[in-house]
C-alpha cells in the first residue's frame, strides 16, 4: 500500500503548525539561512519546536537547504546540519550534492525542484546516489511521470498548487545577470514578474509593457488522482513566503481532495500521518490569492501566462450592470461585503481594482469603467477575517481503558501509533451511587490535546474526585506525547551507489557546481569535465531562462503554423536592456537570453 502526503509550505514555525492542523502530512521550512527563500529563515530552536509538533502526529518536517554552496561556506553548513540532525528534522531538501560529501550525520535528503528533474535517467541517478525523495520538475506530462515512476524506487513529489517560475527551476539565472542576486541562492528578484516590451529584430513593436514571462499559478486539484496513478505520492503546496490565512485554506483544501481520492482507493493508498482535522470553514482556493490558474503542461500544452498583470486577480465573480457619475452595480451571483477588492482589466490592458464600501459601490476614485465588464475579487474581505480565527483542529483518536488492580487502578491508553499504561496505587471505595459517568467524563476531558476519546472501558462503580482523576489524565496524556516523540524514528539516510555513473561526462555551468566537495562528488560519479557555475563565473553569453511556456505560442505566433511573422524576437526591458529570445520548437521550449549591450 502507497502512503500519499501532503506537503505544505511553512514560513514560520507558527505556520506549519497550523498547516499540520488543517490537515498537511509534511512540512517544509527553512533554515536560518542557504534556503531557496532568504526571506523565509528560521532558528533551530524554532525548527525543532515544530518537530516536536508534528511528530506527534507522525507528520514530517523538511529543511529547505537547497541553494548552491561556496567553498568558504561549507564548513557552516555541515554544522548546521548537524544542529538540524539534532533537532530531528525528517530529511534535507537540497541542491548541492557537494552536501553528499560531507561529514554529516544520516539524515534523509530529498532532491529539490532547484535539482531540475526532467529525465528517468537523472532521476534513477540522484535515487541511486541516495535522495530518498525526488520532486520532479512542474513542466513534465503524466506520461513522463509515468516512464520515472516505472524505472525508478524513490517517492516521487510534484508540485501541485502555487506560484510558477517561468524557466526551469535551477536554471534561470536572469535575477543574477541583471542585479547579482541569484536564484540559486535564494534571493531571486523575479525578473520574470517586471513588464516587457516585445519586439522583432527589425524594431517592430509588437506588445508594448505586457508581463510576457508571468506565470499563472498552479492548480492542480482536480488531477489528484491521475497524478497518483501516474506515480506521484507527494503532493507540494508552494508558498514559503505566505501568509497564514493562505496556508490554512490552500492545505485544507487538499487535504479534502487527496482523501477522495484515497477513499475510493483505499486498498491501494494510504495517508503517511494520521490524525482527524475538523475545520469550521470551507477551504476554496479561489479565495485566496491566485494569478488565474493553470494545469501547467500536465496533459496538453496550453496558455500557461497571465500577460496582464503579476497580481493577484482572484475569482471571477461576475460583470458590470450600472455605471454611473459615483457608483457601480455589478451582476453577480457572489455575495460582496465592505472591505472586499475588486479587479478588471482596463481599456489599456492593465489590472485595475478598487474596494467594496457597499452594494452599490461608491469608490473613493471612480475607476473608467463600461457596463459588461468583467469583475474579479481579489481579496475576500470575510474569508480572510475568518481565516485570522482559529479554524482548524487535529487530533488522534483514543482507546481509554480504566480497570481496578490490586494497588489500585490500571488507566490505559491507545491510539493509532502507541500505547501506555499507568499502574495508579490509590484505595479502590465502592461508590454508593453510579459513578461510570462521572469516570468517563472526567478522563475525557482532553480539550487543548491533541487527542479525543473514541472508545472507552471504564471496569467497576468507584468513587474516586474529579480533581484525582483530572490528575490521573494529565499524567496519561503527558505520558501518551512523550512516548509518541521516543518512540518517533526519523526516516534513514539513503545508501549511496559508489560505482554509480551520472549520465552525461561533461557538466557546463547549468550543473550549478559552486564548490570543491560538489565537484568531487560529480568526479567520483565518471564525470571528466565540470564547468563553474553561473554565480562563480559568469559567462558572456548564456542561455539565462529555459521555459516550457511560449511567448509565440500565448501570442498565435507559434512557428510550426505556415502564415506567421518569422522575424527575431526580443524582449527589452523598462531599462532599456534588450534580451533575444530562441524558440526551440524540436523540444517545444523558449530561451531567454543574456541582454545586448
Amino acid at each position: 500500500m502507497r502512503a500519499i502526503e501532503l506537503l505544505s509550505p511553512a514560513k514560520n514555525a507558527a505556520i506549519g503548525i497550523e498547516a499540520i492542523k488543517h490537515g498537511a502530512d509534511a512540512v517544509y521550512i527553512g533554515p536560518p539561512s542557504f534556503g531557496a527563500r532568504a526571506a523565509a529563515g528560521n532558528s533551530i530552536a524554532d525548527i525543532a519546536r515544530l518537530c516536536d509538533y508534528a511528530h506527534l502526529f507522525n507528520a514530517k518536517v523538511y529543511v529547505t537547504l537547497n541553494t548552491i554552496i561556496y567553498d568558504d561556506e561549507l564548513v557552516e553548513v555541515e554544522k548546521m546540519i548537524h544542529a538540524l540532525y539534532a533537532a530531528r528534522v525528517d530529511a534535507l531538501i537540497i541542491q548541492d550534492l557537494g552536501i553528499l560529501r560531507m561529514q554529516i550525520p544520516p539524515i534523509a535528503l530529498h532532491a529539490s525542484t532547484q535539482m531540475d528533474i526532467t529525465s528517468v535517467e537523472k532521476a534513477r541517478f540522484l535515487a541511486g546516489v541516495g535522495l530518498s525523495q525526488l520532486v520532479l520538475a512542474r513542466e513534465l506530462s503524466l506520461e513522463t511521470i509515468r516512464k520515472i515512476h516505472a524505472q525508478v524506487d524513490a517517492p516521487l513529489e510534484a508540485f501541485v498548487h502555487g506560484a510558477l517560475c517561468v524557466s526551469y527551476s535551477g536554471r534561470c539565472y536572469a535575477s543574477q545577470a541583471c542585479f547579482n542576486r541569484s536564484a540559486n541562492r535564494g534571493k531571486c528578484a523575479q525578473l520574470c514578474r517586471f513588464a516587457f516590451d516585445l519586439l522583432t529584430d527589425k524594431g517592430q513593436v509588437l506588445e508594448k509593457q505586457k508581463h510576457l514571462l508571468s506565470m499563472k499559478d498552479l492548480n492542480r486539484s482536480q488531477s489528484i488522482e491521475d497524478m497518483i496513478e501516474a506515480g506521484i505520492s507527494s503532493f507540494k503546496i508552494e508558498g514559503r513566503l505566505k501568509d497564514m490565512d493562505y496556508v490554512k485554506n490552500v492545505t485544507a483544501y487538499y487535504r479534502c481532495q487527496i482523501d477522495d481520492v484515497i477513499r475510493k482507493n483505499k486498498d491501494r493508498y494510504c495517508r503517511s500521518s494520521f490524525g482527524d482535522t475538523t475545520l469550521s470553514f470551507e477551504p476554496a482556493v479561489e479565495r485566496s490569492f491566485n494569478r488565474s490558474f493553470t494545469n501547467y503542461f500536465l496533459y496538453k500544452r496550453e496558455n500557461v501566462a497571465n500577460i496582464i498583470s503579476p497580481k493577484s486577480m482572484g475569482a471571477y465573480i461576475g460583470t458590470v450592470e450600472q455605471v454611473s457619475n459615483s457608483h457601480i452595480s455589478l451582476k453577480t451571483d457572489i455575495e460582496i461585503q465592505p472591505g472586499d477588492g475588486l479587479c478588471f482589466v482596463n481599456a489599456q490592458e492593465a489590472l485595475e481594482g478598487f474596494r467594496v464600501n457597499d452594494r452599490l459601490i461608491f469608490p473613493i476614485s471612480m475607476p473608467k469603467i463600461a457596463r459588461g465588464t468583467k469583475v474579479y475579487r481579489n481579496l475576500d474581505y470575510t474569508f480572510v477575517r475568518t481565516l485570522e480565527k482559529p479554524t482548524g483542529e487535529r487530533k488522534i483518536a483514543l482507546n481509554l481503558t480504566f480497570q481496578p488492580s490490586e494497588e489500585g487502578f490500571i488507566l490505559s491508553a491507545e491510539d493509532a501509533i502507541t500505547s501506555v499504561k499507568m499502574t495508579l496505587i490509590y484505595a479502590k471505595e465502592a461508590a454508593k451511587q453510579s459513578q461510570e459517568n462521572n469516570i468517563l467524563r472526567q478522563l475525557s476531558k482532553l480539550g487543548g490535546t491533541p487527542f479525543y476519546v473514541e472508545k472507552a472501558s471504564i471496569d467497576g462503580n468507584w468513587f474516586i474526585p474529579s480533581s484525582q482523576l483530572a490528575e490521573w489524565r494529565r499524567q496519561l496524556i503527558e505520558k501518551l506525547m512523550k512516548a509518541h516523540l521516543d518512540d518517533y524514528q526519523t526516516p534513514p539516510r539513503g545508501i549511496e551507489n559508489q560505482q554509480l555513473c551520472y549520465p552525461k561526462q561533461h557538466l557546463d555551468f547549468t550543473a550549478n557546481i559552486a564548490n570543491r566537495l560538489a565537484k568531487a562528488f560529480y568526479t567520483s560519479h565518471g564525470v571528466t569535465t565540470t564547468d563553474d557555475a553561473f554565480e562563480v563565473k559568469q559567462p558572456q553569453q548564456a542561455v539565462l531562462m529555459t521555459c516550457k511556456h511560449c511567448i509565440r505560442y500565448t501570442l498565435h505566433q507559434c512557428l510550426k503554423d505556415k502564415n506567421v511573422n518569422r522575424d527575431n524576437w526580443l524582449l527589452r526591458s523598462s531599462d532599456g536592456r534588450m534580451f533575444p529570445l530562441v524558440f526551440d520548437c524540436k523540444h517545444c521550449e523558449m530561451q531567454v537570453l543574456s541582454p545586448k549591450n
